[in-house]
C-alpha cells in the first residue's frame, strides 16, 4: 500500500527561504581547468577533448568515466555551413523538403547535400575524433596521491571514445578527476581536463540527496548566450548529487541519415559550453527514448527508409557508445537509506505500437518487467522512484499510441500501475512530454511528475494551461526541469519535488512524507 502523505501545496515559493537547496559538498582544493585553457598551454599539443567528459553510473563504490579524443581543441562555430536534408518520394526523382510536424513518410528516401567545399568534418558544430591514448586519474578531494587507470587507446570504430570503470571508491566521498590524453607515438601530454563527482552514501545511511531530471533537449532550441541551455547552470546552483536525462537527448529524425551524422549530433550537443561544463561537474544517468534511438515513436521491427542508411540497431549501439553505460540500459541505483531510483528501457524490447493491445503486448519486455518487480519488492528504500522515458498516468495528447498512458498499451500499463501502488512510497517521474505536470491516477492513486522540456522554445504539445483535466494537480507548458530533494525533517523522511523554469525559478512544489 502506498504510504506517501503529501503536505506541500502548489506554487509554494515561500518555502525557498525555509529549506536550503544545498546538496553535497564540492571539493574546493581542485581547480576545474577547462579544455580551452589547456589548449592555450604549450603542453596542449593534442589530441584534445573538445567534447568533454561524462561521469555516469555512480554507486557508493563505482563510477564510469566517458572520454573522447578530438583533433581540434574547439568545435567548429556557427559561421560554418550546414548540409541540406531533402527527400525523394516513391516513383519520383524530385527532391522535396521534409513535411512539417511529426509526420514521417516511411517510404521517402533522404538525400544529404553538402554545400560546395564542405563535408562532415567542416559543418557547424563538427568535432572530429582523433586517435590516441587516454587515462583517468582520480583521488578523494584534497588528497595528495592520484590513483590512475592504465593508458588505453580510444576506439576509432566507436567514434574515438573510451570508457573507464572506477572501482573500490569510498562511499559518500567527493572525488577529483583528471583525464589526460596523448598520441600513441609520444609520451608527451597532449591535453588535460579536470572534473569532480561524489559517490553515493551507503544504503543504510540517512543522507540528504538532491537530484534533477529533464527531457526534450533539441539542438535547435538552445537558449543560453554563447550556446547551450540555461537550465544547466541553474541545476549546478542546486549542487545536485546527480542528474538524470530521461531521453530525447538529441533528435535524430531530421538529420541522422547515417551513423556518422548521428555521431556528429552527439559531438555538437556535448561541445556546447553549458553542456561541456555541466558534465564534468555533475554525474549523470542517461536514458534514451525514441528520438535518440531512431525516429519518432519507434520500435525495433519498424520498417522505414526515412532515416536513410541509419538503422534502429545502429541507434542502440551509438547510444551506449556516446554515454557512460554498463551492459544494460535498464538498471537501479541506491542513494542512501531513503532513495532508490529505477531507470528503464522503453524502446529496445517493445511490441509494435499499432499491434492490438493484450496481455502479450509490451513496452518493457518480459525480462525487464520481471527484473523491475523483483528489485522493487526487494528494496527497503524509504522512497522508490521509477524514472521512465514515457508517461504512465498522463493525461496524454489525443491519438497518441506510444506509452503506458495510452490505450495502445493499456493492459501492461494497468498491470504496472497496480503493482507500483502496492509498493510503499513509490512515485513516477517521466520524460517525453514537452510540458510540466503533476498528475494522480484516478483508479490507483499513482502520482506522476513530468519534467517538461529543457527549454521554453521546446515546450508545447498540450493545448493550453487552461486545459486542466481531473488528473492534474499542476500543469504548465514551459521549459525547465524537475528537482528532487530527499532529507530528514525532525527525523521524518521527506521528498520534495519542485518544477523549475529554465533559470531555476520554482514554479511548483510538492512535499511528500513517508508514513
Amino acid at each position: 500500500m502506498n504510504k506517501i502523505r503529501r503536505i506541500g501545496g502548489a506554487n509554494a515559493l515561500y518555502l525557498l527561504g525555509l529549506f536550503s537547496l544545498a546538496g553535497c559538498e564540492r571539493p574546493s582544493s581542485e581547480p576545474l581547468g577547462t579544455e580551452a585553457a589547456a589548449a592555450r598551454s604549450p603542453a596542449a599539443t593534442g589530441p584534445h577533448q573538445a567534447t568533454g567528459m561524462k561521469i555516469g553510473e555512480v554507486t557508493d563504490t563505482q563510477a564510469i568515466i566517458w572520454t573522447r579524443l578530438t583533433r581540434e581543441p574547439e568545435r567548429i562555430g556557427s559561421e560554418a555551413p550546414m548540409p541540406e536534408f531533402r527527400y525523394r518520394a516513391p516513383a519520383s526523382d524530385e527532391l522535396i523538403d521534409a513535411p512539417p510536424g511529426r509526420f514521417h513518410p516511411h517510404d521517402w528516401v533522404p538525400v544529404v547535400i553538402y554545400p560546395e567545399g564542405s563535408s562532415l568534418d567542416s559543418i557547424e558544430g563538427a568535432v572530429r575524433g582523433a586517435p590516441g591514448e587516454t587515462r583517468v586519474l582520480y583521488r578523494p578531494a584534497g588528497g595528495d596521491d592520484w590513483h590512475s587507470t592504465a593508458w588505453t587507446a580510444v576506439d576509432p570504430e566507436r567514434d574515438f571514445t573510451r570508457q573507464f570503470t572506477l572501482t573500490g571508491l569510498t562511499p559518500a566521498t567527493d572525488y577529483a578527476l583528471r583525464i589526460e590524453a596523448r598520441s600513441a607515438q609520444s609520451a608527451m601530454l597532449g591535453s588535460q581536463l579536470d572534473g569532480q563527482f561524489r559517490t553515493a552514501p551507503l544504503p543504510d545511511e540517512p543522507a540528504r540527496i538532491v537530484f534533477a531530471v529533464t527531457t526534450g533537449q533539441a539542438y535547435r532550441d538552445q537558449d543560453a548566450p554563447g550556446g547551450g541551455f540555461r537550465m544547466y547552470p541553474a541545476i549546478i546552483d542546486l549542487e545536485p548529487s546527480f542528474f538524470v536525462h530521461t531521453g530525447d537527448i538529441v533528435y535524430y529524425d531530421a538529420w541522422a541519415k547515417n551513423i556518422d551524422l548521428a555521431r556528429w549530433g552527439w559531438a555538437r550537443m556535448y561541445s556546447l559550453p553549458t553542456n561541456f561544463e555541466f558534465q564534468r561537474q555533475v554525474p549523470s544517468y542517461f536514458m534514451k527514448d525514441d528520438h535518440d534511438t531512431w525516429q519518432d515513436d519507434t520500435w525495433p521491427t519498424q520498417q522505414s527508409t526515412y532515416m536513410g542508411d541509419f538503422t534502429f540497431r545502429q541507434g542502440i549501439e551509438v547510444f551506449t557508445e556516446q554515454v557512460p553505460m554498463g551492459e544494460l540500459t535498464y538498471r537501479t541505483f541506491r542513494w542512501g537509506q531513503d532513495v532508490q531510483i529505477w531507470l528503464v528501457e522503453g524502446r529496445d524490447y517493445r511490441s509494435a505500437n499499432p499491434d492490438p493491445d493484450g496481455p502479450e503486448k509490451t513496452i518493457w519486455g518480459a525480462e525487464q518487467k520481471a527484473w523491475f518487480k523483483e528489485t522493487v519488492a526487494a528494496s527497503d528504500a524509504t522512497f522508490r522512484i521509477l524514472i521512465s522515458p514515457t508517461p504512465f498516468v498522463g493525461p496524454d495528447i489525443e491519438g497518441k499510441s506510444d506509452s503506458h498512458a495510452n490505450d495502445a498499451f493499456a493492459t501492461e500499463g494497468r498491470e504496472l500501475r497496480e503493482f507500483m501502488t502496492q509498493a510503499e512510497n513509490m512515485i513516477v517521474i517521466c520524460g517525453d512530454r514537452h510540458w510540466q505536470y503533476v498528475s494522480v491516477h484516478a483508479a490507483t492513486g499513482l502520482r506522476e511528475y513530468a519534467t517538461g522540456a529543457a527549454s521554453d522554445s521546446h515546450a508545447g504539445g498540450w493545448l493550453s494551461n487552461d486545459d486542466v483535466r481531473p488528473e492534474h494537480r499542476y500543469l504548465n507548458i514551459i521549459g525547465g526541469f524537475l528537482s528532487v530533494t530527499a532529507e530528514r525533517r525532525d527525523g521524518t523522511p521527506t521528498l520534495t519535488l519542485r518544477h523549475h523554469g529554465v533559470d531555476g525559478e520554482v514554479l511548483n512544489e510538492d512535499i511528500l512524507v513517508a508514513e
